[in-house]
């Protein structure tokens, strides 16, 4: 059983936009198609339908096949299945007269796709190049440099030796212009270490100076002391008060030149500044009050009279810590807050989770 002949439809149009005649010759083909797709390129600022129907009509015309059965029955017969029809991207047609690359100087990089999305509409979507990887041109085979592959970069090690400065701060950038991981057309940026200062368990530093908390009991704050402070560079520091000095809690004392070097000037120092505290006993016997009271300033007599006394409401001191003060404030504040909520009018009334 045979089959009916395909129905002879338009059988000229490809020749007619490709600007040829149809005895053309395939060297005729190659140049029209060259020609007229440079100028209809849309890099170029062409016209994409036009660029895919000069594709079309030169990937059927330049087959053999495909041209024999378009010149007896015409397009129709193509696009009903015989001789395949046509199909290729028509960039890829077009690159293919380039040795895969671009005509347009060093290329754009860029790839254009065409999709058609129905009668006399399409979409042209641009995206990097696979073949160049974006860069515009590629490298033949025979050309590749076995090193690098044709990558025009190779890996290699480097040392590099930071030096911290005496002084540097926190934060500060030491910087290696220019080695940076390289690439081909671009400028090569920097290496920046940025430091980091590591925190002390007994120093703290702020700019060129030192700071160092000390603790004295009240013997040591009233009487006098001295004790024995090792620096950061190992130097143990004698510290002691001044004969007949009393030291109040939450005071300073400064040593200068025993603070950091200053950057770019080693040879000065700034200052050591000493935060003391003092511990005080938690309790005395009577004895040791007064021995106490027989060596230190008297008290201040007080200003009222014995009958204005009787008149006052006496009170009791109690030990108290603040943080926890502080939090259960903060629970009860919560707590009112929620029943006062619930006192609102409706604020029985949840919003639920609706049930199906």
């Amino acid at each position: 059983m045979f089959g009916r002949a395909p129905k002879k439809s338009d059988n000229t149009r490809y020749y007619e936009i490709l600007g040829v005649s149809k005895n053309a010759s395939q060297d005729d083909l190659k140049k029209a198609y060259k020609k007229a797709a440079i100028k209809n390129h849309p890099d170029k600022g062409g016209d994409p339908e036009k660029f895919k129907e000069l594709a079309q009509a030169y990937e059927v015309l330049s087959d053999p096949e495909k041209r024999e059965i378009y010149d007896q029955y015409g397009e129709d017969a193509l696009k009903e299945g015989m001789g395949g029809g046509g199909g290729h991207d028509p960039f890829d047609i077009f690159s293919s007269f380039f040795g895969g690359g671009s005509p347009f100087g060093s290329g754009t990089g860029m790839k254009v796709s065409i999709r058609h999305l129905g009668p006399s509409m399409i979409q042209q979507m641009q995206h990097a190049c696979n073949e160049c990887k974006g860069t515009g041109e590629t490298i033949n085979d025979r050309d590749r440099c076995p090193q690098c592959k044709g990558e025009k970069v190779v890996q290699e090690k480097k040392v590099l030796e930071v030096i911290v400065e005496k002084g540097m701060q926190n934060g500060q950038k030491i910087t290696f212009p220019g080695e940076a991981d390289e690439a081909p057309d671009t400028i090569t940026g920097d290496i920046v270490f940025v430091l980091q200062q590591k925190e002390h368990p007994k120093f703290r530093r702020k700019a060129e100076d030192l700071y160092v908390e000390h603790t004295l009991s009240l013997t040591e704050a009233l009487c006098g002391f001295q004790f024995v402070l090792t620096h950061l560079d190992g130097r143990q520091l004698l510290i002691k008060s001044n004969p007949g000095e009393v030291v109040k809690p939450d005071s300073y004392k400064a040593i200068n030149d025993e603070g950091m070097p200053m950057y770019q000037r080693p040879f000065m120092k700034g200052k050591l500044y000493l935060h003391f505290t003092v511990e005080f006993p938690d309790f005395l016997n009577p004895d040791q009050v007064k021995a106490l009271e027989a060596v230190l300033p008297p008290k201040q007599p007080s200003q009222l009279t014995d009958m204005e006394l009787d008149e006052c409401e006496e009170t009791t001191l109690h030990d108290v810590n603040m943080d926890e003060e502080s939090r259960r404030r903060q629970q009860q504040s919560a707590q009112e807050a929620y029943e006062e909520d619930d006192d609102m009018p409706g604020g029985a009334q949840r919003v639920q989770c609706a049930q199906q």
